[in-house]
């Protein structure tokens, strides 16, 4: 999980460069080539050219989301109004007509490329590959306005190698992180299964205990009625808590593909925290600290390995990712409603969510917390270092 926004500022930033390299070519153009010579024709042409210099920032301007039908449909339309201007523009050459001179439209180059990156990486599959060729096209021929010599042929194969280099990046870029998701899915339909299993092993450690209450309750019936009326109401509750685990577990398991028989596993919950700070104490100069706020006896199977999970992964991430901290406190405190968990170090935060593995053990946690319908949050905490909190209901608790 990455720290909030901080993608989203890199984005930025590289639009605001975007943005000033063509403000400066649109300068450039302007002063050493399509305001020369201006007559009524040159300044219509003006005018249109500005016009689709700045329709290609509209176009590759806004963050589009993956798979968007309307970027390439608009890229498409962009790039025919350019050829139609080119093709324009070398027939009236051809025909007699004093050629316009100066540069060709740096900016509009620019932005026509920016367009083809952008349609390739998030463009719709079907769509995107016309719209970046019809685009490419539009930018390798744009420089046959200013003539049609040798030097601007060249120029043009130029700006083609460019689009094909630009599609080539948003290509890459796309099919990076399309097995980024890929990889988030894996990991969040493991952690889903991985819930699963727990519940099975509670589930079957449940069953046994009630079948075994029951044999023993048939051999007392004469001997102590009593004792008979003790059994029933604990294979009751035992039975209850079952089937309400049951039916979460139903929820959680989503994969039909999912093998039935899942090993049977001890489970570890709150009870095994004091060894899991032992362990963790024993490997790293930042010993950690159990602080329990309230009874934590009798709480569903679910919240209590969960929380586990949550406190384990804090201190993986601690003792990976703040090798300067000095302590490590662990606070979990039950409310009626909710079991909260918090992890907080003192060491330096650093600027993005620390992760374990390949950087997705938070993703898989939170999978997990929000299966139970619970939230977690990891972030630089207000006196510095690192803090993870958790919130687990403790009623109603239910697959989202």
């Amino acid at each position: 999980m990455n720290a909030p926004g901080f993608s989203t500022w890199w984005v930025r930033l590289g639009q605001l460069a975007g943005l000033a390299a063509m403000a400066l070519l649109g300068l450039f153009d302007l002063r050493f080539g399509l305001a020369s010579g201006m007559s009524t024709a040159s300044a219509l042409l003006l005018l249109v050219r500005v016009g689709l210099a700045m329709s290609t920032a509209l176009v590759w301007l806004p963050v589009h989301r993956q798979g968007s039908r309307l970027l390439p449909v608009s890229a498409l339309l962009l790039g025919a109004a350019s050829l139609a201007v080119t093709g324009g523009i070398v027939l009236l050459t051809r025909g007699g007509a004093t050629p316009i001179g100066g540069t060709w439209g740096l900016a509009e180059s620019a932005g026509l490329l920016a367009v083809v990156f952008v349609v390739a990486r998030r463009g719709f599959p079907r769509l995107a590959p016309w719209a970046a060729v019809v685009t490419a096209l539009a930018a390798a021929a744009l420089p046959l306005r200013a003539g049609t010599e040798n030097v601007y042929v060249i120029f043009g194969l130029l700006q083609a190698l460019a689009a094909a280099g630009a599609a080539a990046g948003g290509i890459y870029l796309r099919v990076v992180a399309a097995g980024r998701d890929r990889t988030i899915a894996l990991v969040r339909a493991e952690q889903r299964a991985e819930f699963a299993r727990d519940l099975h092993d509670f589930i079957a450690h449940h069953v046994t205990g009630i079948v075994v209450q029951a044999q023993g309750a048939r051999f007392v019936a004469e001997q102590d009625p009593q004792r008979v009326i003790v059994a029933l109401e604990q294979i009751e509750r035992a039975g209850a808590e079952t089937m309400a685990s049951m039916r979460r577990m139903v929820g959680v398991l989503r994969n039909p593909d999912a093998p039935p028989d899942a090993p049977l596993a001890p489970l570890a919950g709150v009870a095994d925290l004091a060894p899991l700070l032992q362990g963790h104490n024993g490997a790293t100069n930042a010993p950690a600290r159990l602080h329990v706020d309230g009874p934590l006896d009798g709480l569903p199977v679910e919240v209590s390995s969960s929380a586990y999970r949550v406190v384990m992964e804090g201190l993986t991430n601690a003792r990976q990712h703040a090798p300067d901290a000095r302590s490590v406190d662990v606070s979990v405190r039950r409310t009626p409603d909710w079991l909260l968990i918090r992890v907080a170090d003192d060491g330096t935060a650093p600027r993005t969510a620390p992760a374990r593995g390949h950087g997705f053990g938070l993703i898989g946690l939170t999978e997990r917390v929000r299966a139970l319908g619970g939230t977690i949050t990891a972030g630089p905490g207000i006196a510095g270092g690192w803090v993870l909190d958790a919130a687990l209901p403790l009623h109603g608790v239910g697959v989202r």
